[in-house]
């Protein structure tokens, strides 16, 4: 073997051994990984901490927080298109708790305007009209302002059909699922009260309910009979009015025995 076949062997054998050792380490590096690209994000108004029913916004209340553009729906406030929104929101009266975080929507806000609470909270075409209470017609003091109630109507009738028999108590349910706005002049609960026991209830009604409830204070007793909160969008089929006919399951009549039958028995 002459010499150039030898020194083209050696130059074969080292290249192929700089290739094996290039190959072998290119197999422990890790492979290249995307990089994945920030998602679009805009900045949204929301409650800086928790606002009240009835609560006036302040700027302190307010600030923008930064959420995924694709999550943000247009009923949104967003500092791209109002950059100045927590001025134009101070002032504002809530229609609705905000908890800390939670977007701010105007459809739960109302501007005063100089006007008082209950007038700037009443929903459009809606009535706020109160009326008596006590513990033992409301619900022992566990109904609070934002819950729902039935009105029943409680009165005493004579018996007219034989002389001498037990008068007659006639109860029924003259308005259902209404919204309680007020106890005594408490629109929210304050340092944790649970319990508000107060002698007038301010109900949401419309203009014909509230009529209905004007008459039945002249007419006998009335009682609230709270609501669970799951019952709020329940619909019932009650009657407006009090009535005495038979097929109305609503009517319960209690004799209530005169002293001179107790002393018969």
């Amino acid at each position: 073997m002459n010499t150039a076949r030898i020194v083209v062997l050696i130059i074969a054998l080292g290249a192929g051994g700089v290739a094996a050792y290039l190959a072998s380490g290119s197999d422990d590096k890790p492979a290249p990984q995307a990089v994945a690209a920030p998602l679009p994000t805009v900045d949204v108004l929301v409650a800086k901490s928790d606002i009240g029913l009835g609560q006036s916004l302040k700027q302190d209340d307010l600030q923008w927080q930064t959420w995924p553009a694709g999550t943000a729906s247009s009923s949104l406030i967003r500092r791209s298109d109002r950059p100045d929104a927590s001025n134009q929101m101070t002032g504002s009266i809530a229609r609705a708790p905000f908890i800390a975080g939670e977007p701010i929507l105007e459809q739960k806000l109302v501007k005063g305007d100089g006007s008082g609470f209950m007038a700037a909270i009443l929903p459009t075409g809606m009535r706020a009209i109160s009326t008596e209470i006590s513990p033992e017609t409301g619900a022992g003091g566990f109904i609070l302002p934002n819950d729902h109630v039935d009105v029943i109507l409680s009165r005493r009738e004579k018996n007219t059909d034989r002389g001498g028999l037990p008068d007659i108590i006639i109860s029924t349910t003259i308005l259902s699922n209404v919204r309680v706005l007020a106890i005594d002049q408490t629109p929210k609960e304050k340092d944790g009260q649970n319990v508000v026991v107060g002698k007038t209830v301010t109900l949401e009604l419309k203009p014909d309910q509230a009529e209905t409830l004007a008459r039945a204070r002249q007419a006998g007793t009335l009682s609230l009979a709270l609501r669970s909160i799951t019952d709020i969008n329940a619909v019932d089929n009650r009657p407006d009015e009090p009535s005495r006919s038979a097929n109305t399951v609503n009517v319960v009549r209690f004799g209530i025995p005169t002293p001179t039958a107790m002393m018969q028995r």
